[in-house]
Order: C-alpha cells, then structure tokens, then sequence
C-alpha cells in the first residue's frame, strides 16, 4: 500500500452502527416496533425470511425515530470534523437503511456522500469493502469502524481506525497499530443501572405485614418473605428495561435521563433482551415456591406495569394513582407470601402515603421545566403551571395518611395487639414529619431522584424508620 499520498486527498468513511452513533439502529427500531406495535410481530417474522438488507428496509419505514434521535459519539464527530477543516471529503458508509442514513447525514451536514444497504443489499463486510474499492481503490480511503463486519474493510482500507472496538476489531487493531478514537467504555456495572438495583429498596414493603404481624422471628414467614423480595425485585428490573426501551427518544431528550445505559448506547438491546429475559425467568421461579395468590398478585403487578409503561404514565394523575396502588400490591404481596393478616388500615395508609410521594416525583419533574408555566414534561401528562396543585393534592395525601395512622392507633385492633399502644402515638409526628420534610426539600430543589429512593438514602429519614421500629418493638413488649 502506498502510504505517500497526500492526506488531503485521501476521503474518511465512517461506519454508522455503534461508529458515529453509540447504538444499533436495526436492533433498536426492532424493539420500539415491537413494543408499540406488537402485532407486527408476524410481519417481522415474513421481513426477515426475506433477507436481512430488507428487514433493515421494512423496520426503519416503521419506525418513528428521527437523526435527532440517536446518541451520537461526539468524538467522533470532532474527528470528522477535523479532517473537513484539512480539506478531506467524508463519507457515511452503512449498512444502515437508506431512510437512516440519508436522514442522518441531512442533519448532520458534514458528509460529502452516502452508500447505505438497500432491500436487495446489505452493505457491510465484504460488500462494503468491495463497494469502497470501487469508489476509491484499494488503500485509497481511511475507515473509521467498530466491529467484526469491519475487519475486512480495516484490511483494504489506507488507515484502520478503530471506536469502541468489539473483541476482532480489538484484535485487528493490536495487529496492525492501528489507531483507536478513545471513547467512554460502559463502566463493569452498567447492567445494575439499567435494572435499578438500588430500586430494590421499595420492595422491603414486602416485609412490612411481616412485622405489623408479629411475625418477624418465625423462620418460615421470614424465608418466604425474602424469597418474595427477589422475586419482586427481578421482575421489577425486568420492567424497567421495558420501561426504558419504550422511552428511549423522550429519555434522549431529558438532560439527566440521556445518561441511562440504554439511551446513552452504554447498554446494547441484544444484551438487555437477554437481562429481561433472566430476570423475568429468575423472578418466576421463585414465585412458583410461594404460595399461588402470590403468583397472582405478581400477575396483577405485571398488567399493571405494563399499562403504565405504554398509557397511563402519560395520563393526567392516573399516574400517580397508578404507583400509589403500584407501592400498596407490594404490601398485599408480602402479606399472601408470608400468611399474614391484612389490616384495611394499612392499606389506606399506604394508598395515602405513597400517592404524597408519587406526587413529589411528579412535582420534581414540573420544578425542573423553570419558569416556563405553559412548557410540558416529556412524556407526562403535566406542565409548569400544575406545580401549585401538585404540592396541594402532595400535602394533603401526607396529611391524609397521617390521620389514616392516628385513627388505626386508636382502634380496637392495635389494642388488642400490643401491651403498650400508647407508645406507638409517637408515629403520627414523626411520619408526618417525613412527609413533609421532603415536600419542603423538593420545594427547594433539593429532591433529584425517585423520592423513595431518596428517603432510603436520607439518614434523616433513616433515623426516624429507625425510631419508629424501636416504638412498635416497645410497644409488643
């Protein structure tokens, strides 16, 4: 090869998928299609019998995803740009669908010209290597490349450069010095952000029949209730990635929700239809060593959710309610696991409890849209000038829950309960003040995250969980 060339005249081709942009398109339109039109399930089926080049076709006339829309690698936009400065021609070289492509590098407007696959040629491997030859001759162009597909090309190409490189693209470009355009790795955890292990803290509800029912030192219920916690645990992560793909053009265009493993292209669909795949599968097997109500309860949980995730998250306050009752089916989870008794008062506590907290995750969202009272959440059925309501129908609940408590102290039922119920009075302020805590923090702006996340993290709000455990126990005694 003869690397003597002028540099100027030697064009930069750049591959698409997991190159310039951080994710597959033909994966990721596959799932959004799927998830929003299930039904087409059989025609998916039909596309790829007929060959993949027209599946790529099919899929991108199908989906809705604009250039805008794709994360792109901003260094290797900066790379591109900089061999436009020292008067090289780039080109987009994909085989990617034609409509992707073109849209792409209409937005973009840095490429000199196009070559992407169409319904009768998928344009990668030996294709694009053969296609490129043609256009400008052996050793006649750089490639910029990420994968297995690209090898070929590294070898006929002047100069390999290799970005975020699977393991034969990583292999190549050790042989061959080749050079590397350093981008951010996907860190050894990326996989626990994208199923929200820290989310996990909302399922210790489960446990919360348990204690109320005395329970809490007979061996059985206690097995059974963290065999319940996991199995909640792994099917609510398997919810989240669903949530996630379902999400992912509103999420890329959310300044803090960009950063999710799947939006940002850190997490690969393939890999993450795999985890929802095990969780899913982990979640159900535990189930199967509970007790069937159980298994039903998960069921409710799963239509549920998943009503959520496609409608009623976008519904004016139905999604609040939503995970209020979302936060209850928990509680009633744990109680069929573990046999205990179902107490009406704390059903209508929690109902109250958490739709004070759902409201505060609503009114985080409305807070972080700024002075702007006519502008919209992305994705919700709220705007800026909601915010004052919010913080009513917030307040209120908190107020409401705390009465739900003071009258269940008073009843009958905790009477006959515990030695010494005058010692749990002391839950009504300190729940109140929890409450209320957090709805003067967000107020401030100082709530950034799902606020019963955060109030497992507050050691605030840990200390008064605590005191309010150290009452009940008193009282039992």
């Amino acid at each position: 090869m003869d690397f003597s060339v002028d540099v100027k005249h030697v064009p930069l081709c750049v591959d698409l998928d997991g190159t310039l942009v951080a994710t597959d398109t033909l994966w990721e339109g596959l799932a959004t299609l799927l998830l929003k039109r299930p039904y087409l399930l059989f025609h998916v089926a039909f596309w790829v019998f007929k060959g993949k080049a027209y599946l790529k076709q099919k899929v991108a006339s199908y989906t809705d995803s604009s250039a805008q829309d794709w994360p792109l690698r901003k260094e290797v936009l900066d790379y591109i740009e900089a061999a436009k400065q020292s008067g090289r021609k780039a080109y987009l070289v994909t085989g990617a669908a034609k409509a992707t492509a073109l849209e792409l590098s209409n937005h973009l407007g840095i490429f000199d010209g196009v070559f992407h696959s169409s319904e009768q040629e998928n344009l990668t491997s030996h294709l694009k290597a053969a296609k490129l030859v043609t256009e400008f001759g052996e050793a006649g162009f750089d490639y910029i490349g990420n994968s297995r597909d690209d090898v070929v090309v590294f070898d006929i190409a002047r100069k390999g450069i290799v970005v975020s490189p699977d393991s034969a693209a990583r292999r190549w470009q050790e042989l061959n010095d080749g050079e590397e355009i350093n981008v951010p790795l996907p860190s050894p955890n990326t996989i626990f952000k994208s199923i929200r292990v820290h989310q996990w803290a909302k399922n210790m509800l489960i446990g919360v029949p348990l204690v109320l029912d005395h329970n809490l030192f007979e061996m059985q219920a206690v097995v059974a209730a963290i065999i319940a916690f996991f199995s909640f645990s792994f099917f609510a992560s398997s919810v989240y990635i669903v949530n996630d793909l379902s999400d992912l053009k509103a999420d890329r265009a959310h300044a803090k929700k960009r950063y999710r493993p799947l939006a940002s292209g850190a997490l690969s669909i393939p890999v993450a239809a795999m985890t929802w795949f095990a969780l899913v599968a982990a979640s159900i097997s535990l189930a199967s060593l509970l007790p069937v109500q159980f298994i039903l309860i998960l069921t409710l949980y799963a239509v549920v959710t998943t009503a959520y995730t496609f409608v009623l998250k976008r519904k004016l306050l139905v999604d609040v309610f939503t995970l209020a009752g979302l936060y209850t089916i928990r509680i009633i989870a744990g109680a069929v696991a573990t046999f205990s008794e179902l107490s009406f008062w704390l059903l209508a506590f929690s109902i109250f409890f958490f739709l004070s907290l759902a409201l505060v995750k609503r009114y985080v969202e409305v807070s972080e849209l700024g002075d702007d009272d006519n502008s919209n959440v992305v994705g919700r059925g709220y705007s800026g000038v909601d915010a004052n309501m919010l913080i009513q129908g917030g307040i209120s609940s908190a107020f409401a829950a705390t009465m739900v408590l003071a009258l269940y102290i008073n009843s009958n039922e905790v009477i006959g309960m515990y030695s010494n119920p005058w010692m749990i009075w002391p839950l009504v302020p300190i729940i109140l003040y929890m409450q209320l805590r957090i709805w003067i923090l967000a107020g401030r702006g100082q709530v950034h995250e799902d606020p019963v996340v955060f109030i497992m993290r507050d050691w605030r709000s840990q200390l008064t969980m605590v005191m309010g455990g150290a009452l009940l126990l008193i009282a039992m005694v």
